[in-house]
This record gives structure tokens, sequence and C-alpha cells, in this order.
């Protein structure tokens, strides 16, 4: 037997049984934490405006809601849309350990499906679940570090295709050779290369979980047509381990893979602020330095980093001047720098103009990276000094980073507010709440006016 034929035989024997209440919760959480992020990201960020004026051909020509939006899409579009959403604020949820973000990908494509289908929440949650929980096997297996195998590839986008595919032919009701097909044809899309990460400048690093849940839905769709793809897609001689991580997972990983109890899923987090998930502990570490400092202005900077942690130091230049807020996230010096002057970093304050704020960018300027930590899978330790007046200070963070559901619903209520509409956070929570008694369609969810586009052609028509 294949290993996707396996592992779709696992999950949906999960499916049939359903889901433990504890993951059902924490599904619906996880799904209103994603909804609240995509709506927040529909005012003032240039990057998810830019996603929306590209799908403006696929407007009004399909059957799947836009997020924030009264626009409707043919199915791959919309999910690409929706997860462009939802992860250009770099907010959304996190698996430390696979260092993916499982949600952005699986429920764009399981809501695309669902608005197909006509499916129910309860169907809807079903598909999100399993296909995260595929997507957190698959990363835990690699644990990716800051060098070796996994560290040179998005994990949300690279397993994201199966992820998405399996989320999608969940809701649609399909069965297993169907999804085992939808598995190969999304394998067939497969890619994720990190250099967006790595380089400096680019936007799109904000928004690749949006190709894996495009793919991934327009492989279900395929494969419920009757297109079959190959089975062996994982493990072929020319499958995603061969050809991507040149080699086969050890016997005790693969065992884990497969083992039939646990979920995986179950360790993914919410993320307190919207920046990349290495520079949370380093912001927790700067919060502890500023209140040492007590208003003083620090004359040097020093953050100890592991190897994983290094790669959101270099090139240190680059990361310490970006010209990007895609480049300022996803960098330790200037966020570090950040929570020094501003005390926070939420929505409120890290705008789209962030990167140019003048008091962090002189900080920034001198803020020195030491490499020092060990390196493990994970979120790194984190360490920084502040010299000011011939003495150091330090903070230090190594632990959990996060959300009690009383957090993760102030953070939603946040969200609404920064989208403008405060007044739809009580009902929206409580409907996603509720989810499995409702239709999982997007088309209760509130239109932010901001996002209405003016047609270029009079071919479109508004629905």
């Amino acid at each position: 037997m294949s290993l996707g034929r396996h592992l779709v035989r696992l999950l949906r024997a999960r499916d049939a049984a359903g889901l433990p209440p504890d993951i059902e919760d924490k599904t619906r959480l996880h799904v209103a934490d994603a909804i609240g992020i995509g709506l927040a990201a529909c005012v003032d960020l240039p990057v998810a405006a830019q996603v929306f004026d590209a799908g403006l051909p696929a407007l009004s020509s399909g059957p799947c809601r836009v997020l924030g939006s009264d626009w409707r899409a043919p199915p791959p579009q919309a999910a690409f849309i929706n997860a462009a959403r939802i992860h250009a604020l770099d907010f959304d949820d996190i698996h430390d350990i696979a260092r993916l973000h499982p949600t952005v990908v699986t429920l764009p494509a399981a809501l695309a499906a669902a608005d197909i289908a006509g499916a129910s929440g309860t169907v809807l949650l079903w598909g999100v679940s399993l296909g995260n929980e595929l997507m957190c096997r698959l990363g835990e297996m690699w644990a990716p570090r800051g060098e070796g195998p996994g560290s040179d590839w998005f994990l949300s986008q690279l397993f994201g295709y199966f992820g998405a595919a399996f989320a999608a032919g969940i809701v649609l009701g399909m069965d297993e050779d169907a999804i085992v097909s939808a598995l190969g044809l999304a394998y067939m899309q497969a890619a994720g290369g990190k250099q967006a990460a790595f380089g400096v400048g680019a936007t799109a690093r904000s928004i690749y979980p949006a190709f894996a849940a495009m793919g991934g839905v327009q492989a279900a769709l395929l494969a419920r047509a009757g297109v079959t793809g190959p089975e062996q897609a994982l493990d072929g001689p020319a499958g995603l381990f061969a050809l991507y991580f040149q080699q086969m997972p050890d016997p005790a990983r693969m065992t884990a893979l497969l083992a039939p109890e646990g979920w995986a899923w179950r360790a993914t987090q919410a993320k307190p602020w919207p920046s990349c998930r290495l520079s949370h502990p380093y912001l927790i570490a700067a919060q502890s330095v500023r209140a040492q400092l007590a208003g003083r202005r620090p004359d040097r900077v020093v953050a100890e980093v592991n190897a994983s942690a290094a790669k959101l130091c270099h090139p240190l230049e680059a990361r310490r001047q970006p010209t990007t807020l895609q480049d300022a996230k996803y960098s330790i010096p200037f966020m570090t720098a950040f929570m020094l002057v501003h005390g926070r970093c939420d929505l409120g304050v890290l705008g789209a103009d962030a990167f140019q704020d003048p008091a962090v960018r002189d900080l920034a300027a001198r803020v020195d990276i030491i490499e020092t930590l060990p390196d493990a899978p994970g979120h790194p330790p984190a360490v920084v000094h502040a010299e000011v007046d011939g003495v150091t200070l330090t903070g230090r963070f190594e632990g959990d980073l996060d959300l009690s559901p009383a957090a993760l619903r102030a953070k939603f209520d946040a969200c609404l507010t920064h989208a403008g509409i405060p007044a739809d956070a009580a009902p929206l929570w409580n409907a996603l709440m509720n989810l499995s008694e409702q239709p999982a369609s997007l088309t209760n969810l509130p239109v932010i006016s901001a996002t209405r586009p003016t047609i270029p052609s009079q071919e479109m028509h508004h629905v």
C-alpha cells in the first residue's frame, strides 16, 4: 500500500469516528482566528488589495465567496484570494515543530469546496481538522531546523498542497480512491522554495500559502471529475520525499507519521503578534529589556540567535533597514528594535508603513547579532542585551507562546475593530462558535467596503 493511501485510510477512519470534542473546539477557534485575520487584512494592506485586483477577471464568475467582499469567484481563485488575505498580516496559526501554518491553507480550500457542495459547518470542521492533521504530521516528521532537510522549503506551501486537497476532498464527500488521486494531483503542482524569505525586497512572502490552497482545490476537483493522480506521490522513486528532501524519513519518524493515535494538529498555536513566529521570543525578551530601560535610549543592542533565528538576520544591513513591511516582519533586528521603541506590536502600530518608522530604523541600525544559541526544531530561545550608561541590561525568553481562548477572542475583536466593523465582532464570533449548526458558506460574513473594486470591464457583472 502506498504511503498516501495509508494516510488517507487512517484519516478517513477518524472522519468516520467523528472528531474528539477538544479537537472540534480547537478547530472552531482557529477557523474564527483565521476569519478575523483575513477581514483585518482587507484594510490598508497593499499586497492584499493587489491580490484582489489580480483576481478581478475571475470575480462574479463563480460560486465561491471572497472573504470580506460581496463578490464571487471560481473555487481555485476564491481559495487563493482568501488564503492570501489570511496570511498577508503574518498573524495566522502555526505548528512550531513542523514550522508550518496549517489553517491558512486548509480553511480556504474547505470553504471553496463547501460553497460548491453546500456542505454543513460540521463537514467544514472535519475537512479543516483532517487537512491540518495531514500537514502537521508531515511537518513533524521532518521537524526542520536552521539547516538540513526541510529548512529551505516553505512547508506551509509544500505540504499545504496535500492538506488543501485532503480538506477539499473531505468536504466534497470524495471516496478513498478519489482523495488518493487528489494527493497525486496535488504533488504534480507542489512548490514552496524559500527564496522569498531568504532574499529581501519582495512582498510575495506574505502570500505564499495561497498557492497551496488554490492548487489543492484544483487537485480535488480534477480527481472528483475522474482524473487519476500518481498514487506514490509521497514515497515513490520520484515522489516528494526523494525529490524534495533527497531522502526517506527515518523509520521512527515514519512510524509516528502513521500512528493511529494522537493528534499532531493539537500542538498548533494561535499567534499573539503579526510577525514571523521566529521573532516572537525576541519580542518578549525586548519587552523585558524595555522595562529595565525605563525610558532611556540604549547605545547598542545585541541579540543572541541560533541557526534558525539567524535566517531572519541576514543580510544584516538589509534586515536592519527593510524596504517592505514583509521584510520588517521577517527581521529579528528590526522587530527587536520595534518592541524596544513601542513596547507593543499589534495591528494598531505595525501597519503598512511601519518599516519606515524613523525611531525604529535608527535603533535597528545599532542592533548587532551573535550566533551563540543551540539550534533545535520549534521557535528559538531568545536573549537580548541593551547597553546604556555603561550597564548591560538583559532579557531572555524560552517557553510557550500559545493564546488562551479568552486571548484569542480578544485578538478576534481587535482584528474586526482594525477592519472597521467592531459591531460585527460579537455576532460573527457567536456564529463561528456554532458553525456546526449552520451552513459553511461565507454568505453571512461582513463585507468590508474598501474591498469593493471598480469593475474594469462591462463584461464583469456584480452578483
